[in-house]
């Protein structure tokens, strides 16, 4: 059986591996003080295009979203996202653990505008409710759209007018930053958000990270809220290692273009057949609509999630693609998807 299921299935890119196995035996410091971890945040300093950002490295985007949000919260404060949000919908209310209210905007795409914030805004007016402060947004959104950066240079000036914190969760930002549709460099975001993350487990690393902070205000102890909440790893060179071997060429880029590529030939064949799709995605992820007895016989044979029900006969399902999906495992399903349609 193959996987469309998500895009960490397999391990991690060749490279990072024999990079790993050969920095094995190697002794350095613990807990992200070794120079593999202090070259790669300069790494990325060069990438970003900027030099006074905060850089840490964690291990997943749960871990981050929960230690970033509870850190840069006080405890009467919330954060917004859309309904589709990681964070409101698939980490356990691991804000909500924290003591932070998660407040849900109803959107059509993914994305959140100035609008939505505003109706957020004025539902929240006075110390008997939450007080909103944090601005949650992913790129690619949950549903696989993206922001260009018109959309988040408004979002980016409506939370400055109104001493919001802007956090984007960047799990999959490699997909978003190589769609044909993209228009915003790592710089932009930079300079448009307060804190911003780059993700590595789902785009070829083993696992792992990398917290961008840009907001001076922000960055002050966040190691300690990092050990306090058990992120500060022993082994932080393991993280360090990877997104080092990421970033030191186009490696991180060439992964995600790959996802890409193989999730632009399964939407243009799919199209081709006459289905429709559940909303626009120009990521790694897309939803098209197929018939329930079609989506049965493909699981037969393929791993995927059957995302939500449109009507008595018919349901939209995600096919995720990855920096390691085959080719001729796409041109398969598609084979099988038309065998099916006709």
């Amino acid at each position: 059986m193959y996987s469309f299921k998500n895009d960490y299935s397999e391990g991690t890119n060749p490279r990072i591996l024999n990079a790993l196995i050969e920095s094995n035996l190697e002794q350095v410091d613990g807990y992200g003080e070794d120079h593999y971890t202090l070259e790669a945040a300069e790494l990325l300093k060069q990438k970003i295009k900027l030099s006074n950002i905060d850089i840490h490295f964690l291990s997943g985007g749960t871990q981050t979203n929960l230690i970033t949000i509870s850190a840069f919260l006080r405890p009467h404060e919330a954060a917004i996202a859309a309904n589709t949000g990681h964070i409101f919908t698939h980490e356990t209310g691991s804000i909500e653990a924290t003591g932070h209210k998660v407040i849900s905007v109803e959107v059509n795409d993914g994305k959140l505008s100035p609008d939505h914030i505003k109706s957020a805004l004025g539902m929240h007016t006075d110390e008997h409710m939450v007080k909103p402060k944090l601005v949650y947004i992913s790129n690619p959104t949950e549903v696989g759209s993206i922001y260009s950066k018109t959309e988040l240079e408004q979002l980016s000036s409506f939370c400055k007018k109104n001493n919001l914190i802007l956090f984007m969760d960047g799990a999959r930002l490699g997909s978003a930053l190589c769609s044909k549709e993209n228009d915003l460099q790592l710089s932009d975001i930079a300079k448009l958000t307060d804190a911003f993350y780059i993700g590595g487990t789902k785009n070829g690393a083993l696992f792992g990270e990398a917290l961008v902070i840009c907001k001076d205000s922000l960055k002050e102890d966040f190691r300690f809220h990092m050990k306090q909440k058990g992120a500060l790893l022993a082994k932080g060179r393991v993280l360090g290692i990877q997104f080092l071997e990421l970033f030191k060429d186009e490696l991180y880029f060439d992964l995600a273009k790959h996802a890409n590529k193989m999730a632009d030939l399964l939407r243009k064949n799919i199209e081709s057949m006459g289905y429709k799709f559940l909303t626009y995605s120009p990521s790694n992820q897309i939803f098209p609509i197929f018939p329930n007895k079609i989506i049965e016989k493909l699981q037969e044979k393929y791993s995927f999630l059957v995302w939500s029900k449109i009507d008595e006969d018919s349901s939209s399902v995600r096919l995720v693609t990855s920096w390691a999906t085959k080719e001729d495992a796409v041109k398969a399903f598609l084979k099988d998807l038309k065998n099916l349609t006709c």
